[in-house]
């Protein structure tokens, strides 16, 4: 967000993430979106919490790994609602920073986006690699010079509990939900 608002690009933030677990994750992660986006004055679109609709999708995939089959079922609904809310509301463009994670593969990310803009011509999906530049890097300082929330896993049920058994088999103690993983 920061490197859009330096370029002069009007936009807004679309928060619809029915895969995060548990509900208080959700919570404190969709405030900090509202607490950044309230800060610096940029529309916030709120899509609710579809989580039913999350797991009935993503049944029969729960013991796929992380970056596989199930991320791309998870990114292809995601997008899917924000491509079709851009196209009720006159979006010609929409993009994702989903791919400045290492938690996610920005080729599946950017893959699902351009597959679920072309359902909604002339809707562009704009790729970038928000890793690039000194992106990475910039991610974790904003976030800890301006005391954001940040956890140490993907967000959705499977992903915690595999960064957990990943954690428990590595000597680290399970993920403390609501515990900034940067101790602040």
């Amino acid at each position: 967000m920061e490197a859009i608002r330096a370029s002069g690009i009007e936009f807004s933030v679309f928060f619809y993430n029915p895969n995060i677990r548990p509900k208080k994750e959700y919570e404190l992660r969709k405030q900090e979106n509202i607490r950044f986006a309230e800060k610096h004055s940029i529309p916030f679109i709120d899509a609710d919490y579809d989580l039913d609709n999350w797991f009935k999708s993503a049944k029969g995939l729960e013991l796929e790994q992380e970056r596989d089959i199930q991320c791309t079922m998870c990114s292809d609904m995601r997008f899917e609602r924000m491509a079709m809310y851009a196209h009720e509301n006159s979006f010609d463009t929409v993009s994702s920073a989903l791919g400045i994670s290492r938690w996610k593969n920005i080729e599946q990310i950017n893959d699902s986006g351009l597959r679920t803009a072309s359902h909604y011509p002339p809707l562009t999906y704009l790729t970038y690699n928000w890793r690039t530049k000194g992106g990475s890097e910039r991610m974790p300082e904003i976030s800890k010079g301006k005391n954001f929330y940040m956890q140490e896993y993907c967000r959705c049920a499977y992903s915690l509990r595999d960064t957990n058994k990943w954690r428990m088999e590595n000597g680290r103690g399970k993920i403390k939900l609501g515990e900034n993983y940067y101790g602040s």
